[in-house]
Protein backbone atom coordinates (compact mmCIF):
# COMPACT_ATOMS: atom_id res chain seq x y z
CA UNK A 1 0.00 0.00 0.00
CA UNK A 2 1.26 3.30 -0.57
CA UNK A 3 2.85 5.19 2.53
CA UNK A 4 0.31 7.87 3.01
CA UNK A 5 -3.45 7.86 1.97
CA UNK A 6 -4.61 11.23 2.14
CA UNK A 7 -8.42 10.30 1.00
CA UNK A 8 -9.89 6.64 1.24
CA UNK A 9 -11.94 5.55 -1.55
CA UNK A 10 -15.38 4.69 -1.10
CA UNK A 11 -17.15 0.90 -1.36
CA UNK A 12 -18.59 2.47 -4.16
CA UNK A 13 -15.25 3.19 -6.20
CA UNK A 14 -13.52 0.38 -5.30
CA UNK A 15 -16.58 -1.83 -6.73
CA UNK A 16 -16.90 0.07 -9.90
CA UNK A 17 -12.94 0.27 -10.43
CA UNK A 18 -13.25 -3.74 -9.75
CA UNK A 19 -16.02 -4.09 -11.73
CA UNK A 20 -14.06 -2.29 -14.87
CA UNK A 21 -11.12 -4.24 -14.54
CA UNK A 22 -12.95 -7.51 -14.53
CA UNK A 23 -14.57 -6.58 -17.84
CA UNK A 24 -11.09 -5.26 -19.37
CA UNK A 25 -8.96 -7.86 -17.70
CA UNK A 26 -6.14 -8.25 -19.74
CA UNK A 27 -6.81 -5.36 -22.29
CA UNK A 28 -5.24 -2.42 -20.85
CA UNK A 29 -2.66 -0.91 -18.21
CA UNK A 30 -3.25 1.77 -15.92
CA UNK A 31 -3.86 4.91 -17.78
CA UNK A 32 -6.40 3.24 -20.00
CA UNK A 33 -8.38 1.57 -17.20
CA UNK A 34 -8.76 4.51 -15.71
CA UNK A 35 -10.26 6.46 -18.60
CA UNK A 36 -12.75 3.58 -19.11
CA UNK A 37 -14.10 4.04 -15.31
CA UNK A 38 -18.26 5.03 -16.50
CA UNK A 39 -17.41 7.58 -13.38
CA UNK A 40 -14.68 9.75 -13.36
CA UNK A 41 -12.22 9.60 -10.48
CA UNK A 42 -8.78 11.23 -9.21
CA UNK A 43 -5.97 9.37 -10.53
CA UNK A 44 -4.39 8.82 -7.44
CA UNK A 45 -7.42 7.52 -6.25
CA UNK A 46 -7.85 4.97 -8.39
CA UNK A 47 -3.82 4.03 -7.48
CA UNK A 48 -4.38 3.42 -3.95
CA UNK A 49 -7.32 0.91 -5.44
CA UNK A 50 -5.05 -0.62 -7.58
CA UNK A 51 -2.69 -1.07 -4.68
CA UNK A 52 -5.25 -2.17 -2.43
CA UNK A 53 -6.61 -5.20 -5.26
CA UNK A 54 -3.47 -6.08 -6.13
CA UNK A 55 -2.44 -6.85 -2.33
CA UNK A 56 -5.73 -8.78 -1.81
CA UNK A 57 -4.64 -10.89 -4.32
CA UNK A 58 -7.78 -10.14 -6.92
CA UNK A 59 -5.16 -8.91 -9.65
CA UNK A 60 -1.71 -8.66 -10.73
CA UNK A 61 -0.18 -6.65 -13.56
CA UNK A 62 2.07 -8.23 -15.78
CA UNK A 63 5.57 -7.46 -17.23
CA UNK A 64 3.95 -5.12 -20.20
CA UNK A 65 1.29 -3.34 -17.72
CA UNK A 66 -1.95 -5.05 -18.44
CA UNK A 67 -4.15 -5.23 -15.22
CA UNK A 68 -5.11 -8.64 -14.96
CA UNK A 69 -8.28 -9.77 -12.85
CA UNK A 70 -7.83 -12.98 -10.80
CA UNK A 71 -10.33 -13.43 -8.62
CA UNK A 72 -12.84 -16.29 -9.16
CA UNK A 73 -14.88 -16.64 -5.92
CA UNK A 74 -16.94 -19.27 -7.93
CA UNK A 75 -13.66 -21.33 -8.19
CA UNK A 76 -13.40 -21.34 -4.16
CA UNK A 77 -16.54 -22.14 -3.47
CA UNK A 78 -16.34 -25.08 -6.06
CA UNK A 79 -13.05 -26.07 -4.06
CA UNK A 80 -14.47 -24.95 -0.69
CA UNK A 81 -17.65 -27.63 -1.31
CA UNK A 82 -14.77 -30.39 -2.74
CA UNK A 83 -13.16 -29.96 0.74
CA UNK A 84 -9.74 -28.55 -0.87
CA UNK A 85 -9.97 -25.41 1.05
CA UNK A 86 -10.98 -24.71 4.53
CA UNK A 87 -11.75 -21.57 5.08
Amino acid sequence: MRNQILHSPTLESVIMVEKTIAKYSTECGKYQLWKKLPKKMMYQTFLVILDYLKESGKIIIDRDGCIIWIWNPERIRKLESEGLIIT
